[in-house]
């Protein structure tokens, strides 16, 4: 019975070290695979892997920190809302300018064609309040239209990152699937063929999404974002 139970024990503890070994970190097998192809000059292959990739002389790395996994709702659902409440702004706000603009330029042509002295300071005094009406009109316009666009590049970005992890060019209906993003953040050290070191933050992200009936997923694989220097 004792032997049994030795045999099992050591069974349970070899399974244990194969899943260990055949599951490493995915920071560390990516980055691997990274800065092979970094080696190797392979901008494809980098490329693929890196949403920003980084073209370094490049001789050894380290991975110094790496942050615990952090599991988020994805945000394209409600970047994609906020880019069309935007749009929707602008748009409705149109009609403001153009009734500010319609006005100033009316009380102009009024004021060009006045008799009198006292007409013309009356239309005067108008015209410096309608352009005073227009340039307050037209300023908020102008960071209606800011707002939106940086609305607008922000729903795409996070669109294209999305993509990039799932391994796809286009997916109809994206903006509107939900599920989850992983995020992993680590820090590494690089040292160039001179030995001179240098530390940069890298963000790594994968995406699983499914469509409304929970029934098709989209699984992505890690990618790593972007790398930031620290030092």
């Amino acid at each position: 019975m004792k032997i049994k139970s030795l045999w099992l024990i050591g069974l349970i503890t070899v399974a244990v070290l194969i899943y260990a070994a055949c599951t490493s970190a995915p920071e560390k097998t990516l980055l691997d695979k990274y800065f092979h192809a970094v080696s190797m000059k392979d901008n494809q292959t980098m490329a693929a892997m890196a949403w920003k990739p980084l073209e370094i002389d490049y001789a050894s790395f380290a991975i110094i920190e790496t942050s615990p996994e952090k599991v988020e709702p994805v945000s394209l659902p409600a970047l994609n809302e906020k880019e069309a409440e935007a749009k929707k702004k602008v748009d409705d706000h149109i009609g403001p300018v153009v009734d500010a603009k319609d006005a100033l330029d009316a009380a102009k042509d009024d004021l060009d064609n006045a008799r009198t002295s006292a007409a013309r300071a009356a239309l005067k005094k108008k015209v410096e309040q309608l352009q005073a009406k227009y340039d307050e009109e037209y300023n908020v316009h102008k960071e209606l239209q800011k707002m939106y666009g940086e609305a607008k590049d922000a729903a795409a970005k996070e669109e294209q990152i999305t993509l990039f992890s799932l391994g796809l060019k286009n997916l109809p209906g994206i903006r509107s699937l939900n599920g989850d993003v992983h995020i992993k953040e680590l820090v590494i050290s690089v040292k160039n063929k001179a030995g001179a070191e240098r530390k940069y933050k890298v963000e790594m992200r994968k995406y699983v999404l499914k469509d409304e009936t929970g029934k098709t997923a989209y699984n992505g694989q890690w990618k790593i974002i972007d790398f930031v220097p620290v030092s």
